[in-house]
Parts: structure tokens; C-alpha cells; sequence
């Protein structure tokens, strides 16, 4: 089964508990949500290839409709340390980058609780910009092309080879994505907020590869 059919058939249960939760249930909430938190990032594709896991942070706010449903705008910072072996055997030395984002996220509340223990799931559209940096250096024509280069970095090659003068150093990538996950919540009545876990998977269209992680979350939502 394709990602998207069971992302489909998720959302499709999670908006029938939405549209039958009892009057009740939905009479008590916060109008306004808020999110902190951060935690280990898998990376996927070209991620995983030249950085592995990494670490990221996350910080939103929105607006609850009822205590099903609701919306925030999530920021979120994703570290590009790249692999060691990538570094030295691609001649990328010092190189680091990021992953920032923005994004308009839905949420559903699933309206029955275990114990204490409640989930939600979240789907939402967003702003990615991934920048890469290392120090700069001139690629000669017959420099052996590296595919960090290649995917990150914009350098164009002919047969793995460089054929004209080109310049390695700083590249940002813009593109529109979307992220899609879900995840569990404690409360934690002193504070007033709940500790949450959560997984999800995000994908950006930047115009060289797609950029694909799958961030670990841990943190308060109130």
C-alpha cells in the first residue's frame, strides 16, 4: 500500500471521529494552540545519503475551531551535517547546510482518549528552503565531478566531468512542500500543557532533487 493511500484512509477516519464527536466533547477548549519542540530527524534519499540523521527544533501557533479540529503555522529547522566520509571524499571539507521551513498545517484531535493519553494527526502545505555552504574553491575543466556537487550544489558536468570553469560555495534551494504525520499527547496539568510524540514526513520539490525527511518530535503543546 502507497503512502498516499493509507495517508488518505487516516485522515478519512480521523474526520468521521471529527464530524461525530459529541457536542460535549468539543463544549471545553483553548482557542489558541501553541507548539515547542525538537528531536532526531531520519533523512531520506539524497538526505540520508550525504547527512544520515540529524538534529532539528520546531515552534508553531494557531487556532482551535473546537477541540477536534484546529490550524497552526509551524516553523521548523533541520540541521544538514553532513557524514564525515561525504566530506572527505567529495572535497568538501567544511561543509554544513540546513533545512528551513515553513508551513499551514490542519490538525484533527481524535475525540476518544486512552486514559490520559490522547493522539492527533496533521497534514498541511508549506515553504522549504534548503541552503548548503563550504568553502569556496574554483573547479577547473577535467575535475571529476562529486554527486554532492552535483545534487546540492548546482555544478553542472558532461560524462562526470567538469568542462568549463565553475565555482564551489554557497547554494540555497526554494520550494513549495507538504509534511503529513501524527502523534500522541500527555497532559501535564501544573503547566496547563501536554507533552506530545510525534513523527512526520516531510517532502520538498526543490528543482535539482527532492528533499525528504522524517522528523522525531518530542515537546509541550498548549
Amino acid at each position: 500500500m502507497s503512502h498516499r493511500i493509507l495517508l488518505a484512509i487516516v485522515f478519512f477516519c480521523l474526520f468521521i471521529c471529527a464530524l461525530s464527536a459529541p457536542a460535549s466533547a468539543q463544549s471545553e477548549f483553548s482557542r489558541f494552540n501553541y507548539t515547542a519542540g525538537g528531536g532526531l530527524g531520519i533523512g531520506r534519499t539524497y538526505v540520508a545519503a550525504f547527512v544520515g540523521d540529524s538534529f532539528h527544533g520546531v515552534a508553531g501557533g494557531g487556532i482551535n475551531f473546537n477541540r477536534v479540529v484546529g490550524m497552526d503555522v509551524e516553523y521548523m529547522y533541520y540541521g544538514l551535517s553532513f557524514r564525515p566520509s561525504v566530506r572527505s571524499n567529495q572535497s568538501i571539507a567544511n561543509a554544513g547546510g540546513k533545512l528551513q521551513s515553513i508551513s499551514l498545517n490542519g490538525i484533527i484531535n481524535v475525540p476518544m482518549h486512552y486514559n490520559k493519553l490522547g493522539a492527533y494527526g496533521i497534514l498541511g502545505v508549506g515553504f522549504y528552503r534548503r541552503s548548503v555552504s563550504t568553502r569556496r574553491q574554483l573547479l577547473t575543466p577535467g575535475t571529476v565531478c562529486q554527486e554532492a556537487w552535483v545534487r546540492w550544489w548546482d555544478v553542472n558536468c558532461t560524462s562526470n566531468i567538469i568542462l568549463t570553469p565553475q565555482t564551489l560555495s554557497s547554494n540555497d534551494k526554494d520550494a513549495g512542500g507538504f509534511n503529513y504525520g501524527g502523534g500522541i499527547t500527555y497532559p501535564i496539568p501544573h503547566i496547563h500543557s501536554k507533552f506530545f510524540l510525534e513523527v512526520r514526513y516531510h517532502r520538498a520539490y526543490q528543482s535539482d532533487v527532492k528533499t525528504t525527511v522524517v522528523p522525531i518530535t518530542v515537546g509541550l503543546r498548549w
